[in-house]
């Protein structure tokens, strides 16, 4: 059942919400590491009843032409049909790339791995960071949930050893952890009317009339910016949902 959109708007300027929150209030979020062995580090989040997953496999190869003394770093996100009846098998949705980038895009633009760390020979050599999210169930916000498990896999990871720059999979992890510097997190703050919001359920995901994910660091920085929705948002809202967005990221990181 679809909630009408006025009804959602009356109760917002009431200070409610249809599942009893105030409009700046997350559901409640967990966060698990190490859930997998098949990976070199992983996570699974409940934020509500939205569960999302998230892996690293590492791989060596060689760098960038343009950056011979970095490592890589890939984001992707796999949307699965038994997480939501409006997601589908095949290619990757016009959704799913959009969740794979913003999250990549926070994690890039914060420096969060110090990709320089990761050269094994420079210019001949480097590890490459692959990272997977797969929802589990979507019950809205899967960016912020998502952004959330992406960052405390790459807490999880360590790296596989290496034999002959060969990585040899089955002598298991060694002790070394990713070089991650800094703790990017994501909050994505809704406008619906006039109201501003964050951590929808799918019924209110569905009404927004715009969105902002707003990524910084621990110190309150922004390493990113992402609208989404069709209705343009003003100076003055923009600088209010960096606000929500950045007090609510102090929140969130205590809980990783």
């Amino acid at each position: 059942m679809i909630i009408d959109k006025k009804k959602i708007i009356d109760m917002m300027g009431k200070g409610l919400r249809l599942d009893g929150r105030k409009a700046d209030e997350f559901r409640k979020i967990k966060v698990e590491y190490g859930i997998t062995k098949s990976a070199e580090g992983s996570s699974r989040v409940t934020l509500g009843d939205t569960v999302v997953l998230a892996g690293v496999k590492m791989e060596v190869a060689k760098p960038y032409p343009d950056t011979p003394d970095q490592g890589g770093l890939m984001v992707g996100a796999e949307l699965l049909p038994m997480s939501s009846p409006e997601f589908e098998s095949g290619p990757p949705s016009d959704w799913a790339v959009e969740v794979a980038r913003v999250v990549d895009r926070g994690v890039r633009e914060s420096h969060a791995i110090d990709v320089k760390n990761l050269v094994v020979k420079k210019g001949e050599l480097v590890w490459n960071v692959i990272v997977d999210i797969v929802t589990i169930n979507d019950a809205g916000n899967i960016l912020d949930a998502s952004a959330v498990a992406v960052l405390a896999a790459l807490k999880d990871t360590k790296l596989p050893k290496l034999e002959k720059d060969i990585i040899d999979y089955k002598a298991g992890l060694t002790k070394e952890k990713l070089p991650v510097k800094e703790l990017p997190i994501a909050v994505t703050v809704y406008k619906i009317g006039k109201e501003l919001f964050v951590d929808p359920t799918n019924d209110e995901e569905k009404q927004i009339d715009a969105r902002l994910t707003v990524t910084s660091i621990e110190d309150g920085s922004l390493c990113s910016l992402q609208k989404g929705g069709e209705a343009p948002l003003s100076v003055e809202e923009i600088d209010k949902m960096i606000d929500i967005a950045i007090k609510h990221a102090k929140s969130l990181r205590k809980d990783m």
